[in-house]
């Protein structure tokens, strides 16, 4: 007797049964969410407290191996692996579980006559399950901050965290089968396929943080469920620096903001420099010498700069700086070692506009500075553009600030400081047009992922037979009195005198 043998399939064949599992998997995985979701354990105030609890005891156990992986995935120094990761995480959840009972109050809310004798609120309710899609530059923040607002919400998620930073991933699918409730949040690593198969699924919101080029994909997969999304996009962040400030806090500030913010791979990282053209060589001695006090005279031995985070955005950035009309303008830095992914600070004068480094989001550490005339040129330069995610402004002159304000549309607004509105939890940080959709931090993390459900409550008493048929014109006068709100014109339609 012998057995049968079964033809071998073919790759593309192959390729289909894996998709189809993964498939299958992801609308397995939402079944159990959704029947996790449904015993309404979520909603309880117990229970989002108790998960926000496990994430801050979760980074404090695991400090330590959280700030290894950063390392592995980025060379995160350790200072901004605790400060721009762990503690903002841990900031974010005290701060949620200190005001949660109140976010979860309903809101009172008046009525008009119309309605009278009526109550009406509007009762904060969660959406149901939530799909996080993180990125890979501040992957351990990223991933778990939006899952903070998620559980305020009373919601059950799913977190996908970046490929491009896999220890951070592994460590996070670890940790968090270890401390939360998974019944009802969950980690999924993989990538493309594994992100499709989630994106095939219909979800009651979707959170991405990263590009406009998957965020795009990320809304044609949404809307075909007609699934709301909150997009963190990013764009290029310009900073405008006046003359007569404090020059050497202010090139401080942008050298943070930029190469202390994961060596310029940071969505609120400056882009680009507007100032004049007579007060620009100041400004880059000053940048000059401030970067060689933070990251020394050879900055890519700098155990304080993260490294770029894979060969491919080492080769686009290695492609922006070397085109032949942008080479020449690099006034500092331009050092690269690839056997090491890393990039030195590199400031760029006057660089065309229409070269690479100036039509796409930079994301690493190169500064280009354009130079106008006077420095409220610069408006009209930003406002040409798409909406950045952030915009900054160095002056002291207060004419300026408010025409900065009302005249520059973007994500959120910073004036003498660079990326540290993000930290302000009562402020919403999001973007607008192409750097994003939505917001979230703080209360407005609870906002994004809850649906405010609008209540009216009225008795028996007072029912108006005005409302119903038949109807006369007595009645119509009546009611357009009621619609008008006007006592006076109510009064005189119930003597008949309207």
């Amino acid at each position: 007797m012998t057995s049968k043998v079964e033809p071998p399939q073919s790759e593309e064949h192959m390729a289909a049964d894996d998709r189809q599992k993964a498939v299958f998997d992801a609308a397995a995985l939402v079944k159990d969410l959704r029947a996790a979701f449904s015993t309404g354990k979520t909603r309880s105030y117990q229970w989002r407290v108790k998960q926000l609890q496990s994430i801050i005891k979760l980074a404090d156990d695991h400090e330590t191996e959280i700030i290894d992986a950063l390392r592995q995935d980025l060379s995160k120094p350790e200072f901004e692996s605790y400060i721009s990761e762990i503690s903002l995480l841990k900031a974010s959840c005290t701060n949620t579980i200190k005001e949660l009972h109140n976010w979860m109050k309903p809101d009172k809310v008046k009525t008009s006559v119309t309605v009278f004798p009526a109550s009406a609120e509007i009762v904060p309710e969660p959406l149901g399950v939530i799909l996080v899609i993180s990125a890979w530059n501040y992957p351990f923040l990223l991933s778990l901050q939006p899952i903070v607002g998620a559980i305020a919400a009373g919601n059950a998620a799913v977190l996908k965290p970046s490929e491009l930073a896999p220890a951070t991933s592994s460590l996070l699918l670890k940790l968090v089968e270890r401390y939360m409730d998974n019944s009802a949040i969950k980690v999924v690593e993989g990538a493309v396929e594994e992100t499709t198969a989630l994106l095939e699924q219909k979800w009651d919101k979707i959170m991405y943080t990263g590009n406009g080029r998957v965020g795009r994909i990320i809304m044609a997969a949404a809307a075909k469920h007609l699934t709301p999304v909150l997009l963190e996009l990013g764009g290029k962040c310009p900073v405008i620096v006046d003359s007569q400030i404090n020059l050497k806090v202010a090139t401080r500030r942008i050298i943070v903001g930029k190469w202390g913010c994961n060596n310029g791979q940071a969505c609120i990282a400056p882009d680009y420099i507007i100032t004049t053209k007579e007060y620009a060589p100041t400004l880059i001695d000053a940048l000059k010498a401030e970067l060689e006090k933070c990251y020394g005279k050879d900055p890519l031995e700098s155990k304080d700069l993260s490294r770029i985070v894979n060969s491919n955005h080492f080769s686009r950035l290695s492609k922006l700086l070397d085109e032949d009309k942008v080479s020449s303008m690099v006034v500092h830095g331009g050092l690269k070692d690839k056997s090491q992914l890393k990039i030195s600070p590199t400031i760029l004068l006057d660089v065309p506009e229409d070269s690479l480094i100036m039509s796409e989001e930079i994301f690493g550490p190169l500064l280009p500075i354009i130079t106008v005339e006077k420095v409220e040129d610069s408006f009209d330069i930003i406002n040409s553009r798409s909406k950045p995610l952030a915009a900054y402004l160095f002056t002291n002159n207060k004419k300026l600030k408010e025409n900065f304000v009302k005249s520059v549309s973007a994500g959120g607004l910073l004036i003498n400081d660079v990326a540290l509105h993000l930290a302000v939890d009562t402020l919403p940080f999001g973007g607008v047009g192409e750097s994003g959709t939505g917001a979230y931090h703080g209360k407005h993390s609870f906002d994004a992922f809850s649906h405010r459900k609008g209540v009216l409550y009225r008795s028996f008493f007072g029912d108006a037979p005005a409302r119903y048929p038949p109807y006369s014109q007595g009645k119509l006068n009546l009611l357009k009195a009621l619609l008008s709100g006007s006592l006076v014109r109510i009064a005189r339609a119930l003597l008949g005198w309207a």
